[in-house]
């Protein structure tokens, strides 16, 4: 703020200057508030100079003809922030200030960023359409829980997440995949991101990661991100090989076996056994096995889990709630063998949960209730006929004999290979000229990915079914 102006009167060289301001362009600002920055301003630019005493209170009020009690509090002020210092029976003094940086040091401001583009079809997003969510049931069990639960709803939740919602989870997991845990042994998070950020301080910084590749990215940036050693390892016909782990000198595996994302590749059973060998080779080793859209499995029985066949106590069990319900719930949880359990309450008890309590005590009753397995069928089926929907157009006139289509019938995504001798950079612009959105295989690879050409990813929980028509199959037609 700058005064209108600022007089110095000097009669010697010790005396104390006398400070007058013009308060009439102040309009509703308290005058101590005013008075403040006027000084503030002198300290600030070298007019009042370090170690000048300032006038008295009462010298000050006399001087502007405003009260002692104004002058006060603009001192108390300016002493709370270090601009002047009061000295015992001798008075206030102005302090010295470091020199500040030149505006032009600062980075520069972001640009403002732009709306993202809008497609007809968007292939490259996992979101829930609205009609696809449960929103009156969902709003009537949050408004019961407020309700019921006030007191809870109001109160610290453990660092694993509210116990009522554990023993939701506990029972879900009987009842859909066939697992036997117990509520102590579930850690609760804010998505799966959240989940895999923390795992390095629980199991340990100086192990070397492994992921599979192609993989999620973010789950290899969120590893690479807490500070880890990271290895992207790749994958055969049956998944991750243990000779690739063994070389990269891994002790913890992060993977999908019953669905890997991207490629929908479901792990045989003889390759389960050979990575739960490795994991017991040594102490410390463990894998983490991410089951995250397994109960939207769409044809046959849904494919037992690694830790169902774990006798060692080496495998972690992470899934979530954003493929069932929608990725804006960011819920998600960890199933810890019972060393590891004990070892988080130990190490890492004393965090708060990252999960709003009102999100948790809704959800265990979403659970508990019934809901979820209802939702979950009813979205099977929606997602089934969705699926076969775009399969068949896909399959007809203009696009017959030009893609092919490479599905496990497991999840919410398949692939697609096009057949066409356009480079990958030129599909992607005649695309989106076509207003089609699509991620190519090869951008999940953290390592080469050039056998990957001319394949997507192809999710289609997103898409208005009514938009399934030949449109989409001529649209995609003219970009081969």
């Amino acid at each position: 703020m700058k005064s209108a102006k600022t007089i110095l009167f000097y009669k010697t060289r010790k005396a104390r200057p006398m400070l007058t301001y013009s308060f009439a362009q102040i309009g509703k600002k308290p005058l101590y508030e005013a008075l403040y920055g006027f000084i503030r301003e002198d300290i600030r630019t070298g007019t009042i100079k370090a170690g000048e005493r300032l006038p008295s209170r009462r010298a000050l009020a006399a001087q502007l003809g405003i009260s002692a009690i104004t002058v006060e509090g603009a001192y108390s002020q300016l002493i709370a922030e270090g601009y002047c210092h009061a000295v015992e029976r001798r008075g206030i003094f102005a302090s010295k200030l470091a020199a500040a940086p030149l505006r032009s040091a600062d980075p520069p401001a972001p640009r403002a960023q732009t709306r993202p583009l809008r497609f007809r079809y968007d292939f490259a997003t996992g979101n829930v359409r609205p009609e696809d969510f449960p929103f009156d049931t969902w709003r009537r069990l949050l408004r019961r829980i407020q309700n019921e639960r006030a007191e809870e709803i109001l109160s610290p939740v453990p660092a694993q997440g509210a116990l009522v919602l554990r023993e939701a989870i506990a029972t879900h997991l009987a009842a859909f995949r066939g697992l036997s845990v117990a509520p102590e042994n579930i850690l609760v998070g804010a998505g799966s991101d959240q989940l895999t950020l923390l795992l390095p301080a629980l199991l340990g910084r100086e192990r070397t990661y492994c992921v599979e590749d192609p993989g999620y990215g973010r789950t290899r940036r969120a590893y690479e991100a807490s500070g880890v050693r990271c290895v992207p390892c790749p994958l055969d016909e049956a998944g991750v090989r243990p000779e690739a782990v063994r070389q990269a000198g891994g002790g913890i595996l992060h993977i999908s076996p019953a669905h890997h994302f991207p490629t929908g590749l479901i792990m045989p059973i003889s390759r389960r056994y050979e990575l739960l060998a490795w994991a017991s080779e040594q102490e410390g080793r463990y894998i983490l096995e991410d089951d995250y859209d397994s109960e939207l499995r769409m044809t046959g029985r849904m494919i037992p889990t690694l830790m169902s066949i774990d006798a060692a106590g080496r495998v972690l069990y992470m899934n979530t709630f954003t493929k069932t319900l929608t990725p804006t719930i960011r819920v998600s949880y960890l199933v810890l063998p019972n060393s590891l359990a004990a070892r988080f309450r130990e190490k890492l008890g004393f965090l708060s949960s990252p999960v709003p309590s009102f999100e948790q005590y809704t959800l265990a009753a979403f659970i508990a209730e019934g809901y979820l397995e209802k939702h979950i069928n009813r979205m099977r089926s929606k997602y089934r006929r969705r699926r076969e929907r775009l399969l068949a157009v896909l399959k007809a006139d203009p696009l017959r004999g030009r893609l092919e289509i490479q599905e496990q019938g497991a999840g919410l995504h398949f692939l697609l290979r096009l057949h066409t001798e356009k480079s990958d950079e030129a599909l992607a612009t005649a695309l989106a000229a076509a207003s089609i959105r699509m991620t190519p295989l090869s951008a999940y690879y953290a390592r080469g990915g050039r056998e990957a050409e001319h394949t997507f990813v192809m999710n289609y929980t997103a898409l208005d079914p009514a938009l399934l028509t030949e449109d989409l199959a001529t649209r995609l037609a003219s970009c081969l």
